[in-house]
């Protein structure tokens, strides 16, 4: 339980949807307790951070099947909601506030304009401040390939905001 805010974070990035998440989170967490025996190792997170990007992979692919059946829901997809990053906003001034939200909106959705291989480890590096190390783990992939994501990510996401910051 003391990782479930990180578990939903993840999930909430991964599926951008918080009722979607909400289901992967409480499939990952059924799966964990079913094979809790089985963890031998001394990061737990890290562990859970796994089981939840594969019961997402798992949901995402019977979503694909489903969604060759039916049209896509814009309004299910909406994420502008959900405040993922739970940043709490120290200043009260109206204007301060409302550009913060602002700058907050246009990095979650260019966080979701990017290709899920770069925002998944984006999510678990700059979000949940998961170790390289971790994150290859979880990810299943070398280390190098875990840096190379994160700095093709960052351009792509520096790339994505570049237009949005030109015009404020």
């Amino acid at each position: 339980m003391p990782h479930l805010n990180s578990a939903f974070n993840l999930a909430c990035w991964l599926t951008r949807s918080r009722q979607d998440a909400e289901d992967v989170v409480q499939e990952a967490y059924l799966r964990a307790f079913k094979f809790f025996d089985g963890f031998h190792g001394d990061d737990s997170r890290a562990w859970l951070l796994t089981i939840v990007r594969n019961t997402f992979y798992t949901w995402y692919q019977e979503q694909q099947k489903q969604r060759q059946e039916t049209a896509f829901d814009e309004g299910m997809h909406d994420f502008s909601a959900v405040d993922v990053a739970g940043m709490a906003f120290a200043d009260n001034n109206p204007e301060t506030l409302l550009m913060q939200k602002d700058s907050e909106r246009q990095l979650q959705q260019a966080l979701h304009a990017l290709p899920l291989e770069f925002r998944e480890v984006m999510v678990m590096r700059e979000l949940e401040e998961l170790s390289y190390k971790q994150i290859a783990a979880i990810v299943g992939i070398p280390i190098g390939t875990v840096m190379s994501r994160l700095g093709r990510g960052r351009k792509l996401l520096a790339a994505i905001l570049a237009p949005a910051r030109q015009e404020a």
